[in-house]
């Protein structure tokens, strides 16, 4: 496979840095690291970013997650695996991500339940989080950007 076109980000560097910005901006908070990779693969998955998914996925390893948790992130509701913080990270970053799935794009109970567990400054970090993971996927897959490429 082959990537359609160079990066985008190579094409704008400015781009690069605004992402590497936003990506600094969602660690400020006490949002666990494991969260925001969880959060990644997930999304990732979900927009079918082999790259994403792939480099997400090692970066886990690597910071010691088990296997287990790893495999388990694409069927999370059913997996023992997760903790309820990182569950209703999950469940929001779902909604956000598959905005045009329902109606209600992000259900109350979606809401709820993570502003139960997180506070003001972690759901913006979690929020950005998600957002950016979001841009990253859809570059890589407008493009059909390889894994380990970039």
């Amino acid at each position: 496979m082959q990537a359609r076109m160079t990066h985008p980000i190579q094409v704008q560097p400015d781009a690069m840095k605004a992402l590497m910005a936003l990506s600094k901006a969602t660690n400020d908070s006490t949002v666990p690291a494991t969260t925001h990779h969880l959060i990644h693969l997930r999304v990732s998955q979900i927009n079918g970013c082999s790259m994403c998914v792939d480099m997400h996925a090692r970066e886990m390893k690597e910071a010691g997650e088990k296997d287990e948790r790893i495999w388990g992130v694409g069927a999370w509701r059913e997996s023992p695996y997760f903790t309820d913080a990182e569950r209703a990270a999950l469940d929001l970053a779902e909604s956000v991500t598959r905005l045009a799935d329902r109606t209600d794009p992000v259900p109350d109970e979606v809401w709820d339940a993570a502003a139960d567990i997180y506070d003001e400054k972690e759901l913006a970090s979690l929020l950005l989080s998600i957002a950016g993971i979001n841009v990253w996927n859809r570059l890589n897959a407008a493009i059909r950007q390889p894994v380990a490429s970039v």
